[in-house]
């Protein structure tokens, strides 16, 4: 006959052994998700951001000026100021590709500020308005949307987006967290 002591023994140690096979699995997935994790790329979405900033960061801001900025206006000391800029991603061409190896065009929105030392944001040169860039170029090349004298702002950015990017250009610029970290990277390279 079995006892109560007996039975109570069996299926405690029949317990710790189902928890224990059940922790040595649920280790073992998240161990393996966590070391494919690291080989995978990160998500498109943030690679455009990415490679937009620091394209645009790393260009004169003659290539990417408007609004009546000039290389001149800003390059006043002997080395030249950074510039750093947030910048938001409305979309790319052809819109199927999943990597950004096959990305032809970003069609975005930039806000740049030109870091001279000790300049607050509020009195720096900005550049800024919807963009595009062609990326099937090295470096790639850097469209603005300017109004010319016989078209208006609005009708040549429709002229230069695709209708799906071009009303959300109309409408957004930088999201909050963008604007923030924008700021906080402007006052580290003006030495605020």
């Amino acid at each position: 006959m079995i006892s109560r002591e007996t039975f109570a023994g069996w299926y405690r140690h029949r317990f710790v052994g189902a928890a224990a096979i059940l922790l040595v699995t649920v280790g073992a997935v998240v161990l393996a998700n966590s070391a494919g994790s690291e080989t995978q790329p990160a998500d498109l979405q943030a690679q455009l951001l990415t490679r937009m900033r620091t394209t645009l960061e790393q260009a004169d801001p003659g290539q990417h000026n408007h609004a009546g900025h000039s290389v001149q206006q800003v390059a006043t000391e002997e080395t030249k100021p950074a510039v750093i800029c947030g910048v938001h991603v409305y979309g790319y061409e052809p819109a199927e590709v999943t990597t950004l190896a096959d990305v032809q065009t970003i069609y975005g929105f930039h806000l740049c500020g030109v870091a001279e030392q000790k300049r607050p944001w509020d009195w720096a040169v900005k550049l800024a308005g919807p963009v595009i860039m062609d990326m099937s170029t090295d470096p790639p090349g850097i469209q603005v949307v300017e109004a010319t004298a016989d078209v208006i702002f609005v009708d040549r950015l429709r002229q230069m987006f695709p209708p799906k990017y071009a009303e959300p250009a109309l409408k957004e610029a930088l999201a909050p967290s963008e604007m923030a970290d924008l700021r906080r990277r402007y006052d580290a390279a003006a030495g605020l």
